[in-house]
Formats: C-alpha cells, structure tokens, sequence
C-alpha cells in the first residue's frame, strides 16, 4: 500500500512539472489558432494531436524553467513546494522528463502537421528554457525575450493548419502571434506586481521599472492594453475572420467590449497603483485572451 501512495505521488508531482493550468491556457491559443486557417475543419484527431503535441513541449519547457529556477523557487513561498525546489524530484530527473516530452511533442507536430510548425516549437521551447529563464534575474528586458516564446504557440496552431508544400500564409500567422504577443504585456506585469516581493527577493528583474510597481509600470501596461485594440481587429481585415452577418458584428461587439474591459482595468490600476487593481488586470487577462479568440472564431471566414 505505501508504495502504491508513493507511485501516486509521483505521477502527481511530474503532472505539477507540465503546470497544466498554465500549458492548457497556451495550447487552447494554439488550437484555436489552427482552427482559424482558412480551410481547416474541425477534426476532432487531428484537435487532439496538436494539444497533445503542445502541452508536451510547453510541459518540457516549464520543467526545464523548475530544474533551472530550482534554488530560487525554494526560496519563495509560492513556488518552494514545486516537485524539484522540494526535492521530490531530482534535477537528473527532471531533465530526462524534459527531454523526453520534448522529443515526443516535437516529433507529433512534425510527423502530423509539417516540419515547419514543428521547427517553431523546438525554437519556441530553446528560447523559453535557455534566454528567457536566465535573462530574468539580469534585465527586466527578459519580458520582452519572454513574450517572443509566449506568443509562439499561436504561430505554431496557425502553421500547423497548412499541409506539407502549401504556402503558408504568414501575415495571418503574424496578426495571430502578434496579438498574444502584446497581451503579454500587461497580463504578465500584472502578475509581477501582485508577486513582486517574492520575485525581487529572489533577484527577479520583471517590472519595467527599476523601483518596482510604479506610475511608469502601470502606465506600460495601458499603453499595451491600447496597442491590442487594432491587432485584435486586424483579422478582419486580413481574411481571417469577418464582420459579415449576425455572427460576425457579434463577434466585433465581443472584441470591443473585452478591449473596453482591459483598458478599463489597467486605467484603474495606473489610478489607485495598488495589489487589488494589479490582481484585477491579472484575472481580467486570463479572461480577455479566450473572448478575443473565440470570438474571432465566431466570425472565421
């Protein structure tokens, strides 16, 4: 019996190093991405090859971030009780457990989509595990390097959707990466505030500013709540979706009001300069990415 509970453990702790909360969200922009392509129909097989693809190499590159960051996850509260900060896993361990999910997520997206998707996401997973992580306690500018990998995924679904020898359309591809790319911004900022004692403890460089949460961060995070306003209406202007009939002025409306929210938020926040407005642009990220692209979907052309 105790091995048993110890066998349970176990698989429990090398679930906790993929952080399915966070790999589910990214790979859902994935496939919402894939879905988006002009011609692609839902295939319910195919669906699930591209999130089994992506939540193993996203998995691959949060595990690599635990091995790399496992000092300094123990040194924080909210992260000392990760598999390898507590010891539970080894560091050896988790590299085998990175290299194989990486391997087999690669090779899914390359094998059942196209090499060039899957070309991507090796990028994608080299420049989260090995710049962005160490970049972070240099430079706040590690956001930055941090939001190219973050906003990949998007890159990766849309590719996906093209079949070996068709020619990729890369400006949708561009529009799909560009707006998680800027919803990053404020949505990451947030969480840096709400977290930045344990992350400054730590020797994390995350805010924009040197001084911590201040009038410039937020400030920052507005300016790109501003910038998704005309990257989250590009795509009906570049054949991705379409404001024609019911569906599509009821998905312009949804986008609309979800960029309102944001930028409402983020003005609170650049108002009051406290946690609570921090946490609340934090949320209302977490609930603006979904509207915005299923929305777009709504109105796929």
């Amino acid at each position: 019996m105790n091995n048993l509970k110890q066998e349970g453990a176990g698989f429990k702790d090398y679930i906790q190093l993929v952080k399915p909360s966070l790999s589910i969200m990214v790979v859902f922009s994935s496939v919402i991405s894939y879905l988006l392509v002009p011609g692609v129909l839902i295939d319910w097989w195919r669906i699930v090859l591209l999130f089994a693809g992506g939540m193993l190499v996203t998995g691959s590159a949060n595990t690599i971030n635990m091995v790399v960051e496992r000092d300094t996850d123990a040194l924080m509260k909210r992260t000392a009780k990760r598999p390898i900060a507590s010891g539970r896993i080894t560091p050896e361990q988790g590299w085998g457990f990175a290299v194989l999910t990486g391997a087999l997520g690669v090779f899914i997206l390359g094998y059942y989509f196209n090499w060039t998707a899957a070309a991507l996401a090796a990028f994608s997973l080299f420049l989260y595990a090995f710049v962005y992580t160490p970049l972070k306690k240099v430079n706040s500018i590690a956001v930055l390097v941090g939001a190219v990998p973050g906003a990949l995924p998007c890159l990766i679904g849309w590719v996906a959707g093209f079949v070996p020898g068709q020619d990729i359309d890369w400006v949708g591809g561009a529009v799909m990466f560009g707006i998680q790319f800027l919803w990053q911004f404020p949505h990451f900022w947030a969480i840096a505030w709400v977290a930045h004692k344990d992350y400054s403890e730590a020797g994390f460089k995350l805010l924009p500013s040197d001084k911590g949460p201040t009038k410039f961060t937020a400030l920052q995070t507005l300016v790109y709540s501003l910038l998704l306003v005309p990257i989250t209406v590009a795509p009906f202007f570049t054949g991705i979706s379409s404001t024609a009939g019911v569906k599509g002025i009821i998905a312009l409306a949804l986008i609309i009001i979800a960029n309102l929210f944001m930028i409402m938020r983020c003005v609170t926040l650049y108002s009051k300069m406290d946690v609570k407005s921090a946490r609340n642009v934090m949320f209302g990220s977490y609930m603006y990415l979904p509207v915005v692209l299923l929305a777009l979907l709504l109105a796929k052309v």
